[in-house]
């Protein structure tokens, strides 16, 4: 079985982006519903996978990263309301038998993601 993981790097310090809450919702017909809560660690990324095992099945998810809140703690000086503030990911898992790496990459006035594994 595969799993789900992802990590958040800013690149505004140049450093993981420890403390981010990070929110997990699958896209079902009858609308959004959380899956699971977390917040990452020192390292920037979630201590144990989003998904994994029977947790782990084919359809559309959306993270969604506290981005904002983040920069405010680091003492940033930010724009009302804030540029990047909350980040939402949306994305598909196709095969469930694969791992998927979902990071996060992101300052207060940009951010991108890719596929890792």
């Amino acid at each position: 079985m595969g799993k789900l993981s992802t990590h958040v790097l800013d690149i505004a310090s140049g450093k993981p982006g420890a403390g981010v809450k990070v929110a997990l919702f699958a896209d079902r017909p009858e609308g959004k519903v959380l899956l699971k809560m977390d917040i990452t660690n020192a390292d920037g990324r979630c201590a144990t996978p989003l998904l994994e095992g029977d947790t782990m099945k084919p359809g559309l998810y959306e993270l969604v990263f506290n981005a904002g809140d983040y920069f405010a703690a680091q003492g940033l000086t930010l724009p009302q309301p804030r540029f990047i503030d909350l980040v939402t990911l949306a994305f598909g898992i196709a095969h469930a038998d694969q791992n998927y790496h979902v990071p996060l990459v992101v300052s207060p006035w940009s951010y991108s993601t890719y596929r890792g594994s």
